[in-house]
């Protein structure tokens, strides 16, 4: 995980914000699956 995104999820557990914390749960497994994507057609 991106040093970035793990910062804004702690975040936005730190400050229970739902909104943010299912945003970027959602972010997190769109660059997951684009990333594992990306490596099976460079396989």
């Amino acid at each position: 995980m991106p040093q970035w995104l793990c910062h804004q999820m702690m975040k936005a557990y730190f400050r229970k914000d739902r909104r943010q914390i299912k945003l970027l749960n959602e972010c997190w497994f769109f660059y997951r699956n684009s990333a594992e994507s990306r490596n099976e057609t460079n396989s």
